[in-house]
């Protein structure tokens, strides 16, 4: 049973809310065009492939990013990463956007051969400080 079609009751607390005075604006004149983040992943929240560590580096070996066909964002973390290391979270920094957007937008230039990823040690494959410390006493004790 479908309900009946809602109508405006000036006087009720039920129907549709009284129309505002002025219209309301989410941003400002300064902000520019405003673009969702899922519209830049298109709709994805994870990356195609494994997940970017924060302090993964990325570097870019692509000679002019804009001749790639990729949009405005990619294009800025190519640029950004020409010939520089920086870490996943210092592009979402740097560019302004949330960090998930940047991993998905950095799987997509991964999957396109136009990054390269440097994936930090995990722990443990790291040494043991055991280990560690009894290095230090052998090079002290020469």
């Amino acid at each position: 049973m479908a309900y009946p079609p809602r109508r405006y009751l000036p006087e009720s607390s039920f129907g549709y809310p009284t129309p505002p005075q002025h219209p309301t604006r989410w941003y400002d004149d300064a902000a520019g065009p405003m673009v969702r983040p899922y519209a830049m992943t298109k709709g994805r929240t994870r990356p195609a492939g494994r997940e970017f560590d924060l302090i993964a580096l990325v570097v870019s070996d692509v000679p002019d990013a804009m001749e790639l066909p990729v949009g405005p964002e990619a294009g800025l973390i190519l640029d950004l990463c020409q010939n520089n290391a920086l870490s996943v979270a210092e592009i979402a920094a740097e560019i302004d956007l949330p960090l998930g957007v940047v991993r998905v937008l950095l799987g997509d230039l991964l999957a396109a051969e136009y990054i390269r990823v440097s994936r930090p040690v995990p722990p443990a494959l790291l040494p043991d400080e055991h280990i560690l410390q009894e290095v230090i006493n052998g090079l002290r004790a020469l």
